[in-house]
């Protein structure tokens, strides 16, 4: 299969990309679209077909559920049912980050597919801000699964060409909208109404973080760590995820790094600074920094799947991590960096 790459720059490139996508949208194909998060491999949610060539070309496990995404809050009934205790709760959370990076799971409608939700009586469901997602789903008309289109347990692509470089000849079509905003995957929540304050179980850290979501919901205690997670509630939940293919350790401290005579080493560091510690621990191939001389945890979301897939490509025997604070988006990163650190086995 050939894999075609678009532009959507300028406008009129937009719209005969779109074009080019609904058509194939429209015969049961998958493509590959960008999202404020990551770019996505989108398919017809309700045409199994679509759905086989999702998990496909991603060779996804069946016990990994998709997230379903729609082109307008008023089509939530088609994938969920949301009675309205949990809707009222719902209610002040979509109108502050909807369309934005955050995925609520919800109780399934019964004629959804269990493909899509791997046999869950729940589904995530969310809305893209990204306006190439946007316009197509929007002239495509009904929901679309889009987990991020790159292959299971790897680096998620954060531009077309990560996407070309995991997929082609796997799919299609590609649409080039650039890099993507956030950097990282939505945030996922399940939400328990209550009499007084909702409360958010955040199952999946990401852009919109648990100080963000306070101001609307209390925040219950987080989930044991990646490596005692035992059942998948929602995608990215298994515990080695997000991995290159070269090894990569989570070095929390610089004193624990004893290098081995013959390997090659890369390091993936915080803010490229000696003071912190790592950067002369070793004699480097190459050192890729997130958010250079600042340490600004926003910037080093933007950067960190850029980076890893940079390193990845050198070579080296192992990439080594730098910690970074785990305040704010600051936890999504370290959840993402222990998870790529589980696939060493």
């Amino acid at each position: 299969m050939e894999t075609r790459l678009l532009p959507t720059d300028p406008a009129e490139m937009l719209r005969e990309g779109a074009r080019e996508a609904v058509r194939l949208l429209e015969q049961g194909e998958v493509v590959a679209l960008p999202t404020e998060t990551v770019y996505g491999l989108a398919g017809d949610v309700q045409a199994p077909d679509a759905i086989a060539k999702i998990f496909e070309a991603k060779e996804r496990p069946s016990f990994d559920p998709l997230i379903v995404h729609l082109p307008r809050r008023d089509l939530l009934p088609e994938v969920a049912v949301v009675e309205d205790t949990l809707d009222a709760a719902l209610r002040p959370l979509m109108e502050t980050f909807w369309p934005g990076p955050l995925t609520f799971i919800l109780p399934k409608q019964p004629d959804l597919s269990d493909a899509v939700t791997a046999g869950l009586p729940t589904v995530a469901v969310r809305m893209s801000a990204h306006p190439v997602f946007k316009r197509v789903i929007h002239d495509f008309g009904r929901p679309l699964a889009a987990p991020s289109a790159n292959r299971f347990g790897r680096i998620s692509p954060t531009s077309a060409s990560a996407v070309q470089e995991e997929l082609d000849g796997r799919i299609p079509l590609i649409l080039d909208g650039g890099a993507c905003a956030s950097g990282l995957e939505s945030t996922i929540i399940r939400i328990e109404p209550t009499e007084r304050k909702p409360i958010a179980h955040i199952l999946r850290q990401g852009p919109i973080t648990a100080e963000m979501l306070k101001k609307h919901v209390k925040i219950a205690k987080p989930k044991p760590s990646p490596s005692t997670t035992v059942t998948v509630e929602a995608p990215g939940q298994t515990e080695s995820h997000y991995a290159p293919n070269t090894p990569l350790r989570l070095l929390e401290r610089p004193e624990d790094f004893h290098p081995d005579p013959g390997k090659r080493y890369a390091l993936l560091s915080f803010r490229g600074l000696e003071k912190d510690g790592y950067m002369e621990l070793t004699t480097f191939e190459d050192v890729a920094v997130l958010s250079p001389g600042s340490g600004k945890v926003p910037e080093a979301a933007v950067r960190l799947f850029f980076l890893m897939r940079q390193l990845d490509r050198l070579g080296v025997d192992e990439i080594i991590a730098e910690p970074v604070p785990e305040h704010g988006i600051g936890a999504a990163i370290m959840d993402r960096l222990r998870r790529a650190a589980a696939a060493r086995g």
